[in-house]
């Protein structure tokens, strides 16, 4: 090895050490431009591509993560943190099929590895789990509506020496309520008759507070009654700001419901003088998600024209599966609202347009040109959210630095550049596109020539990345953006992910 490659190598190893204390201090970012670095200055080392593929991880850009773990594997095939990498991303992505091959390897290099075999067998009946589930389930053409099999106006009737005969009663509701009767010792927050009002809303944010949850009378009235509201909304909706009011945009926030009361505490509850846009990833991650989303809900119910919710990426089966809101659900309100609460996410309307100038939407812009805003709004969204088109893209899409469009870093999409920003604004006479979907250090990020916000409203996002949230604040007539951040607030000793999938967390 001659002078200058043997300093190129020592160079690239002080590169590879500086990004690992970057990756410690939680400084993602920062330690995948170290790694990068130290690839350019020695390129074969599959170290070095298998840790930026952890780093990657660590920012959600499971795409990038795979093509650095797959590098990594073929410079060195023996490499087994190379498939481990892979393997965890892919799982991360919903993949398991494909993880699973990638730890039967891993198991394969390393027989007598007690970590490697215990992660083997998890990943194993993951896929198992899937392939029943699969094998089960109806198409979206066969579902049949959970919301319509529950009417809980029927809780606390008997039907005991009723004259109706037992299919007439199955076939007014499927679901006979008798267990959740209000029981008199039930001591938190009631609604009484069909309306929600600001009194319980306060009351049960309260009882959240203390970690205790609403009967499941109410939680069932607010969730139906959130989808009768939404079914009714098309999947891009227009939003009159009056001159003079104002508007504010919040982004993911991620089941992190104490930093979402901190919102209320800065900026306002929600009324119809103080209206509110929740622009998706409600849930998963953070573990309060349960509280999060009833109450947001519960503000829907109680101002239709005042709470504004999109639809994020996970809202969605497959994420509320793998990062928290399904085993959540589970365990504080019961199986059936799993059903019901995927029912409703498909219900939610996926962008919306305030003041004829500024297009909200949670993830991003398109793979190809000439999209309107008639397209968007003729779009069926009553479905899981499909692999590609303009839903799928509208989701899961981010901002790029550079010009045109690439590949998604998170392998699901694509990446979309200023130039794409600037043509879809000027095809539907806009001024701004806000969108989310990713942690930035202050809690935004003004791309784009100005013409893209980020807005990210979960701080310390799963209590390590450090970050500021932000909201942003509209005033009309100008519809100017005036960006609020703030930091995380304390919360009760539940860690992120507790409710998560078991095999996921072995990774976290």
């Amino acid at each position: 090895m001659d002078a200058t490659a043997n300093s190129d190598v020592q160079r690239a190893e002080e590169f590879k050490l500086k990004a690992n204390d970057a990756f410690k201090a939680n400084k993602f970012s920062q330690a995948i431009e170290l790694y990068s670095q130290a690839i350019e200055l020695n390129s074969s080392n599959a170290v070095y591509w298998a840790n930026r593929a952890f780093a990657h991880t660590k920012l959600e850009e499971y795409g990038s993560a795979v093509q650095d773990a797959t590098k990594a594997i073929e410079i060195d095939s023996r490499y087994s943190k190379g498939y481990y990498r892979r393997g965890a991303a892919y799982l991360a992505m919903g993949k398991f099929k494909e993880a699973l091959k990638d730890f039967q390897q891993v198991k394969k290099i390393c027989p007598n590895d007690p970590d490697a075999t215990r992660k083997l067998k998890e990943c194993e009946k993951a896929v198992q789990k899937i392939r029943f589930e699969e094998a089960i389930s109806a198409g979206d053409d066969e579902r049949r509506s959970v919301a319509d099999s529950i009417d809980y106006h029927i809780i606390g009737i008997s039907f005991l020496n009723s004259a109706w005969d037992l299919l007439t009663i199955y076939s007014m509701c499927t679901i006979l309520f008798h267990s959740l009767e209000v029981e008199p010792h039930y001591a938190g927050p009631r609604i009484d008759g069909e309306e929600i009002t600001i009194e319980f809303v306060k009351a049960m944010l309260d009882e959240f507070k203390k970690q205790k949850c609403i009967h499941k009378r109410y939680a069932y009235q607010i969730v139906l009654k959130t989808l009768d509201l939404l079914r009714s909304m098309p999947s891009l909706v227009d939003v009159d700001v009056p001159n003079g009011g104002h508007f504010t945009v919040c982004g993911d926030v991620h089941g992190q419901y104490f930093d979402l009361l901190n919102i209320f505490d800065l900026n306002g509850l929600p009324s119809e003088e103080n209206p509110y846009l929740f622009n998706g990833d409600f849930v998963d991650r953070g573990s309060f998600s349960v509280e999060v989303i009833l109450t947001l809900f519960a503000f829907k119910c109680l101002y239709p024209k005042a709470m504004y919710l999109a639809r994020g990426n996970h809202e969605s089966k497959s994420m509320n599966k793998i990062y928290g809101f399904e085993g959540e659900v589970r365990s504080k309100l019961g199986e059936k609202f799993v059903e019901l609460f995927a029912e409703v996410f498909c219900w939610l309307p996926l962008a919306h347009v305030i003041n004829n100038k500024v297009f909200v939407v949670h993830g991003g812009l398109f793979s190809v040109d000439g999209v309107k805003l008639s397209d968007i709004r003729s779009i069926d969204r009553f479905c899981e959210p499909p692999e590609e088109g303009l839903m799928c893209e509208l989701l899961w899409s981010d901002p790029q630095p550079q010009l045109g469009r690439g590949p998604s870093k998170r392998g699901v999409a694509l990446s979309f550049g200023a130039d794409v920003t600037k043509k879809f604004l000027q095809e539907n006479n806009l001024d701004l596109i806000v969108r989310s979907h990713e942690v930035k250090d202050e809690g935004h990020e003004i791309e784009h020539d100005g013409k893209l916000i980020t807005v990210f409203s979960a701080p310390n996002y799963c209590d390590q990345m450090g970050n500021k949230g932000a909201f942003i604040r509209f005033t009309a007539p100008e519809m100017k953006p005036d960006i609020v951040t703030f930091s995380a607030v304390p919360h009760p000793d539940v860690k992120p992910m507790a409710y998560a999938n078991n095999f996921l967390r072995m990774f976290q």
